[in-house]
């Protein structure tokens, strides 16, 4: 073969070579469907406004399962899909925040509300309300001593005794978040100093859903970690890993019995809000440590969407829940949005 002859094979491998390397790209960049996604999102908020159980004087309340995910996921798809203007859904729902911000009603929801207002609300005057209350609300004694009252209604992944330090660490991200005129003063401080050690009692024993939220509001709040509490939650979720990418649900436990759980739940391989939600998290920590695997979970969520309806399928763990109804899809509606905002992450 002739040096002229060798130099054209070269580059016509190497030019073959980048179509196929741009060819994957973008078959990756296809292999999930972000308008799809918030199609789904949004018609399941459609479904919430309407919903009787969510409805209050000041519209639908925040959840845990629909609306706070709901929020995360869909400015990233806005910005993903070019679209100019929030949904009338994320409107909604911010409204429900900003009414009586600060005042927030005593009852059994009064702490998840201050805290999905200070994780959510940007306005000024708005914050400084909000925060007021939230410092008001943190617990000075007992078993919550730095932390919140969060709800308990016997429901995995979010409700339960358990996952109060769940709700804690959203608190966390969220003044991690604030601006500094609110997080810096020295009241905040010492508070801030009694709800970094509420989060880290006994946190090697806590559940490793627990754990991801604390490490996702590291992100934001570093002083809540520091550098070997990080690495140990870090060493756990990468030792958790499966082989096809994905988490189990069994694997961000331990969690409570339910014996109305559909028996699916129990064994199975990887799951769709275990990898959404542990995947979002570590993308957030921008760890080169880690970067591998969060590929691998990328990879896992881009091949597991349901092309026809848009949404991560997850089930719950609680209970068999009639076919058609609202809460027949809450995981399903949390694995979707972090699927989503994962997958729209920049």
């Amino acid at each position: 073969m002739s040096l002229h002859t060798r130099k054209l094979f070269a580059a016509s491998l190497f030019l073959a070579s980048a179509a196929f390397a741009s060819a994957v790209v973008v078959t990756r960049a296809a292999s999930w469907d972000p308008a799809l996604a918030a199609r789904y999102l949004d018609s399941r908020q459609q479904e919430w406004f309407a919903w009787r159980q969510a409805q209050s004087a000041d519209g639908p309340c925040v959840s845990c399962h629909t609306g706070m995910p709901y929020l995360l996921a869909r400015p990233a798809l806005r910005t993903l899909l070019k679209e100019d203007t929030p949904t009338m859904y994320e409107a909604g729902l911010r409204a429900r925040l900003t009414s009586h911000a600060g005042e927030k009603p005593k009852g059994a929801l009064q702490g998840v509300e201050t805290i999905m207002a200070a994780l959510f609300l940007s306005e000024r005057e708005a914050q400084r309300s909000t925060f007021s209350q939230l410092w008001a609300l943190q617990q000075t004694d007992g078993p919550l001593k730095g932390g919140w009252q969060w709800y308990n209604a016997n429901l995995d992944p979010w409700e339960t005794p358990p996952q109060f330090r769940y709700g804690a660490a959203l608190a966390a991200l969220a003044i991690g978040s604030a601006p500094k005129e609110i997080r810096d003063t020295p009241d905040a401080q010492q508070r801030i100093r009694a709800l970094t050690e509420f989060l880290n009692d006994e946190l090697p024993s806590r559940p490793l859903h627990v754990r991801l939220a604390v490490l996702w509001a590291s992100t934001r709040l570093a002083s809540i970690l520091d550098a070997s509490a990080k690495r140990a939650i870090v060493a756990d979720v990468l030792r958790a890993q499966q082989a096809d990418g994905g988490w189990t649900i069994a694997s961000l436990g331990p969690w409570a019995e339910h014996p109305s759980a559909p028996p699916a739940v129990e064994g199975g391989g990887s799951n769709s809000y275990a990898t959404a939600f542990t995947t979002y998290v570590l993308l957030q920590t921008r760890d080169r440590d880690v970067k591998a695997a969060t590929s691998r979970g990328l990879d896992w969520l881009r091949t597991h969407q349901d092309k026809s309806t848009g949404a991560w399928p997850a089930r719950s763990m609680n209970k068999t829940y009639p076919a058609g109804s609202m809460e027949e899809k809450f995981l399903q509606d949390a694995a979707t949005a972090f699927a989503a905002a994962a997958l729209a992450y920049r």
